[in-house]
């Protein structure tokens, strides 16, 4: 066949199109000619399905604690959760624009652009004691600023999934404190992370939740690394599901640990030692986890015993690579090695928005914690994200903090 050039010239744009995905849409724009006229050419421009190569990137914050209020934000006194967890996400819409830091770490250098999953550590709804407000507002004002504020989109073009765990305060409100709670003891943030992550068939209610069943753990696979979270202390019983779902993955493929507690554990979290194991304003014991303490009789008693049965847990299995926790309230990366420094695991402290141990004092110094893990899952990175760097200036700058990166394989 006799091809004039500018026949050819079309014939190659349209091979141009398939093999790269600009496919032309064939539908004339709305209005035909005088549609042309006013909103453009006729036919629509082509557009290229977005391809993400490089990192994955995962946000990780803690302890929004809804329904305090904060010192000092921004020129402010006596500053809601609200405004403050706000502005904590208007940050975290702000991540795809920006470049990460040049620190030698995973995607070093490079713009952010997708963003797979916002990690919430717990105590999401502040325990509703002493004035504050009832769960049920706390949750409610948790899903409009995390769930309903987060903007960004993941590798697929999809909307950044949302995995929040449940803290000691979602706990209390749900089984009930040594101290009142008002309107009462309320399960109502536990229920809703429950609904969430685990994604149940049957929505868990109030009418059909029971505390010592309805646990919130679940797994996520995020660039061939198994993200696996923990209802608020890996203790015996999360530690046997823990063992059950790493029979079912290869040894070989890389493990993180995100709960609420860290792994020095606080030892008020236990069941009650003493007498009919209550919740009691005497012993002040929060019955939060599945075993009585059994390292002493009171909660100033270090729970030496079950940090020996974790760090015991951690050494059959090499393949967990880092362990991410919120309650203590500060950033740090540091190294847990055990009762008996006989392990050595990566840990990763994320800041609270409200009740930060350094960031309460320093608001410059609140952030949260972008995670980078490599294309080939090999290497991940995290790196302390402040959000509030220009606070004393007025405006919300965003700055880079601490960075590590430890080996995966």
């Amino acid at each position: 066949m006799d091809l004039t050039l500018s026949s050819r010239m079309k014939m190659l744009t349209r091979l141009c199109w398939l093999l790269f995905g600009l496919v032309p849409a064939l539908i004339p724009a709305q209005g035909g000619a005088q549609g042309g006229a006013q909103g453009g050419a006729n036919v629509r421009t082509p557009v290229r399905t977005p391809v993400v190569e490089g990192p994955f990137h995962v946000v990780f914050t803690s302890d929004a604690h809804f329904g305090l209020q904060r010192p000092h934000f921004r020129g402010a006194d006596s500053v809601d959760a609200v405004v403050v967890n706000t502005a904590l996400m208007a940050a975290v819409n702000r991540l795809p624009a920006l470049a990460l830091p040049v620190d030698g770490g995973v995607g070093a250098g490079a713009s952010i652009g997708r963003i797979e999953a916002l990690i919430e550590g717990g105590d999401i709804a502040n325990r509703a004691e002493g004035g504050v407000q009832p769960a049920l507002r706390s949750w409610q004002q948790f899903l409009t600023v995390y769930r309903d504020g987060l903007h960004t989109t993941d590798r697929s073009g999809a909307p950044t999934a949302l995995w929040p765990i449940v803290g000691n305060h979602d706990a209390s409100n749900a089984i009930g404190f040594y101290r009142p709670l008002a309107p009462g003891a309320d399960p109502v943030a536990w229920l809703g992370i429950y609904n969430m992550t685990m994604r149940p068939a049957a929505p868990l209610t109030a009418g059909s939740f029971k505390e010592s069943r309805d646990r919130v753990h679940f797994v996520r696979d995020v660039g061939g690394v198994h993200f696996l979270f923990v209802h608020i202390w890996p203790d015996s019983v999360e530690r046997a599901w823990i063992a059950r779902d790493l029979s079912r993955i290869p040894a070989t493929m890389p493990v993180v640990l995100f709960t609420h507690d860290q792994p020095v554990v606080e030892s008020k979290h236990f069941i009650n030692p003493n007498g009919a194991g209550d919740i009691n304003p005497r012993d002040k014991f929060e019955n939060l986890l599945t075993e009585r303490l059994r390292s002493g009789l009171s909660t100033e008693s270090p729970a030496v015993v079950e940090q020996r049965s974790l760090a015991s847990f951690i050494r059959r299995y090499p393949n967990i690579r880092g362990y991410f926790h919120g309650n203590s309230n500060a950033h740090e990366f540091y190294d847990w090695t055990g009762p008996d420094g006989d392990i050595r695991l990566p840990v990763f402290r994320v800041d609270s928005p409200m009740k930060g141990a350094k960031s309460a004092s320093d608001e410059t110094l609140l952030s949260f914690m972008v995670i980078s893990i490599s294309a080939d899952g090999a290497r991940l990175t995290a790196r302390e994200c402040r959000y509030n760097a220009g606070a004393n200036s007025g405006a919300g700058a965003i700055s880079w903090g601490e960075t590590r990166t430890v080996a995966l394989k």
